[in-house]
């Protein structure tokens, strides 16, 4: 019996309160059923660590720890079955941990053949190769399952000394992502390619653009934690128009006002029409939580600083994701803030009649605008201006890029927001060119704060935010109090500058940016 014609016996109220990302219960689904749709589910899980990842150790001792992971993952495949889920995604780390040595990291790797090269199903053929045991468990799941699973393991291939990139020791070693169909069958392997401080591992010597079939919903690619912000893997697998479903194992550390995990998944969502299986591993204690099945168009998320369990959600997901793409004319011109937002861009005056006269303003910069000041944000130097009072417009420039802000206040908070800007190279915990235009939440009343990692606010806008962005590669961020997801009402490109629109928060906004990459300038 397939996965497909399992029937999910799930409760509205319960994908309801988890799509509004409050603890209640493991499940949720949507309100649709039918053919059009599958049913995935990603697992954040709180993973059994070595209590000294540096210490050497033997290959016995290693597999008992991993093999308290898998019992773990084990049962939450076959919850997942018991609820008619067709592919599962796993964390990266989940299985062995992290902070490893080159070395220490040794007994708990894996060989893996190459799925080009050997048809091998481990369940079945579980003595063909040698050191396979945490491939042979996860080809077992998949088959008792009787679903897709992916899952992140170490894993070695040993390379001889001709070989010019072959380490000293004479083996690669590789952050794996390995894929299974429902019958327990190896589909293929992905080696993630941008590490993170990660120097158990090799980088492969060419870039893996891994996609894989399935009978459910078509064409999956396939990436890794920190791969999301680079063009090689990410983005080169979705000029395969097939592509238009993404599993992305992770065990990213959340990093607020930009760059928490939620809110990056949700991002890519957006900005490329896409649907996201993301799977973070759960540590709060390192900020590691986050994890959701993400439509351009809706969320399904987890994100909780507090429990120190795991969490399984399961969603229906539309096979042909619907994205935000025609909304930039849908407001048309007869709505008085999108005339007034079209004619800035334009750089035209804008004018409104009252009774007795024509009001003009023009469409340039207030010399009366408050005076710009530098924050940290991100571990990058922003230039920003304070957001103050019940509506206005503003503007603030950095290098090549200017960023504006048009804004309604329905209610006045006791909080300070800021407009901030910047268009350079982020050079902390990475390296890479950004261009960013954000609105966001201050850590107090005081200009300094700006920047700080916050999570609850309480200001209400209706806003237009924009920028000259160079690149086209632009993740609308956003998030509101409480770490709660929005989607923008508008996206698109007017007269050369990018632009969301937002109106009806549903709680205080924290942040709202538009995060720009210039792969071509790493």
């Amino acid at each position: 019996m397939s996965g497909a014609s399992r029937k999910p016996a799930l409760f509205l109220f319960i994908c309801y309160v988890a799509a509004l990302g409050v603890q209640a219960g493991e499940y949720c689904v949507a309100d649709h059923q039918g053919s059009q749709y599958y049913m995935a589910a990603v697992y954040e899980h709180h993973s059994i660590l070595s209590p000294n990842p540096l210490a050497l150790t033997t290959r016995q001792q290693a597999l008992e720890l991993m093999n308290q992971n898998l019992d773990i993952y084990e049962r939450q495949v076959m919850i997942a079955a018991q609820k008619g889920a067709q592919i599962i995604v796993f964390p990266e780390d989940g299985i062995h941990g992290f902070n490893f040595t080159r070395t220490s990291i040794y007994p708990f790797l894996d060989f893996m053949p190459s799925p080009q090269l050997v048809k091998w199903n481990p369940c079945l053929e579980p003595h063909r190769f040698n050191d396979t045991e945490v491939l042979q468990r996860l080809s077992c799941m998949a088959t008792k399952g009787e679903m897709f699973l992916v899952a992140n393991l170490g894993t070695k291939q040993p390379c001889h000394s001709n070989d010019p990139g072959c380490p000293n020791d004479g083996r690669y070693q590789f952050n794996t992502n390995v894929i299974f169909s429902n019958n327990g069958t190896l589909v293929d392997r992905y080696r993630k390619h941008n590490l993170y401080f990660e120097a158990a591992f090799d980088t492969p010597l060419e870039v893996d653009h891994v996609t894989f079939d399935t009978p459910f919903a078509g064409r999956f690619g396939i990436f890794t934690c920190f791969d999301i912000l680079f063009f090689d893997p990410a983005l080169r697998l979705l000029r395969d128009p097939e592509v238009k479903h993404v599993v992305y194992p992770s065990a990213w550390m959340n990093q607020l006002p930009l760059l928490a995990a939620i809110e990056i998944q949700k991002a890519f969502a957006i900005a490329f029409g896409v649907n996201v299986l993301a799977a973070n591993i759960h540590h709060p204690s390192l900020g590691m939580t986050g994890s959701g099945i993400h439509t351009p168009l809706k969320s399904f998320w987890y994100h909780d600083m507090e429990s120190p369990k795991g969490h399984l959600i399961i969603a229906q997901v539309a096979k042909n994701p619907l994205g935000l793409a025609g909304t930039e004319n849908a407001t048309g011109k007869t709505d008085p803030s999108h005339s007034r937002f079209l004619k800035i861009v334009s750089g035209e005056p804008y004018c409104e009649k009252d009774a007795q006269e024509v009001h003009c303003e023009a469409a340039k910069w207030n010399m009366d605008a408050p005076p710009t000041f530098h924050s940290e944000m991100m571990y990058d130097n922003f230039t920003l201006v304070p957001v103050w009072g019940k509506e206005g417009y503003l503007q603030v420039c950095s290098n090549s890029l200017c960023c504006h802000l048009l804004y309604d206040r329905p209610t006045l908070s006791q909080e300070l927001y800021a407009l901030g800007v910047f268009d350079g190279f982020h050079t902390v915990h990475g390296t890479y060119y950004i261009q960013v235009c954000a609105l966001v939440k201050c850590g107090g009343l005081d200009i300094h704060t700006c920047g700080q990692e916050i999570t609850e606010a309480t200001g209400i806008f209706e806003f237009y935010l924009w920028g000259n962005f160079s690149t086209s590669y632009i993740f609308p961020l956003f998030l509101t109090s409480g770490m709660t997801l929005e989607s923008p009402d508008q996206l698109g490109w007017e007269n050369d500058h990018y632009f969301l629109r937002k109106r009806g928060l549903s709680s205080g906004l924290v942040t709202a940016a538009l995060y720009g990459r210039l792969y071509e300038k790493n």
